[in-house]
């Protein structure tokens, strides 16, 4: 019994001091706090509908397990997995099923649309996956000017758009809850130092983004079988506010069971521990070292 305790002691003093030597890229935690892994997160992933993966837009780790979790859903759900991010915005979304579906050439889809600066390294992969697997890849997001229009002048901008400009955005009169945290601080967060009058419409602005989000995600047709991956910063989805708000409202209105999973990523000095402001953002929160290098 001493030398079954005394290797006991050994092979757990070795898997200890193998963790301090060791620099984990990420860690996955669970809304509580407790520790997971990716098995557990891809096992939640495929018994949900709708998928909110709240990325850092500038962090690797986020864009290497949003590929991969993409391909492992595809294992599963093949042709009723759909896919859908911020990073395109609805006016561009004809060049995108127009790529997707083989019918323009990359370089004609990534010479005329709208693309991020790091849209080559972080999100062509996921573009490219659906259009090797035929998958539907949906454009979610406002157009900028329109957003734009709303922080100028509030959601009465919008009174001047016509029937097909209005296509484009969430159906109004676009819900605005101001006890929602993601709204209330974001004229802090952004617009610190700046007038009054250049804040007070930011967190509308941001609103309308999630309305519209969450509008174009919900007809992408979640629930039913179908499973939608949406790809986003964690921001907008953080804390169940913003799309994820949006999306919930819609859920209940039209009574239609879509069951939701969301995940945020944050970064930390050290990640052997989630921070107390961390726990609760998500059902799953990937926790990143600060010092992880960046995409752009």
């Amino acid at each position: 019994m001493k030398k079954y305790f005394s290797l006991l002691f050994l092979v757990i003093f070795i898997s200890l001091s193998a963790f301090k030597g060791d620099k984990p890229a990420y860690l996955i935690y669970t809304a509580k706090g407790k520790t997971a892994d990716y098995g557990d997160l891809l096992k939640a992933a495929k018994s949900s509908d709708l998928i909110f993966f709240g990325e850092l837009h500038d962090n690797p780790i986020c864009h290497w397990l949003e590929y991969e979790l993409t391909r492992d859903l595809y294992e599963e759900k093949q042709s009723n997995l759909s896919l859908g991010a911020e990073m395109f915005e609805r006016d561009n979304q004809l060049l995108l099923t127009e790529y997707v579906t083989k019918m323009i050439r990359k370089k004609d889809f990534e010479a005329e649309a709208k693309l991020w600066p790091n849209y080559k390294t972080d999100y062509a992969p996921l573009v490219d996956f659906a259009r090797e697997k035929g998958l539907r890849f949906v454009a979610t997001n406002v157009p900028r000017r329109y957003a734009a229009l709303v922080n100028l002048k509030g959601f009465e901008g919008l009174d001047s758009l016509n029937a097909g400009e209005r296509g484009l955005i969430a159906s109004l009169r676009i819900k605005y809850d101001t006890t929602l945290e993601c709204y209330k601080s974001i004229a802090k967060a952004v617009g610190d130092g700046m007038p009054a009058h250049m804040t007070q419409n930011l967190g509308k602005a941001q609103a309308l983004k999630d309305a519209t989000m969450a509008q174009f995600i919900m007809k992408g047709g979640p629930g039913t079988g179908q499973c939608f991956l949406h790809i986003n910063g964690a921001y907008h989805s953080d804390n169940y506010e913003g799309i994820v708000w949006y999306a919930k409202d819609y859920i209940r209105k039209n009574t239609i069971p879509v069951k939701i999973l969301t995940i945020s990523c944050v970064e930390q000095d050290t990640i052997a521990d989630l921070k107390k402001e961390n726990i609760s953002k998500a059902d799953f929160i990937i926790c990143i070292p600060a010092s992880m290098t960046k995409t752009r």
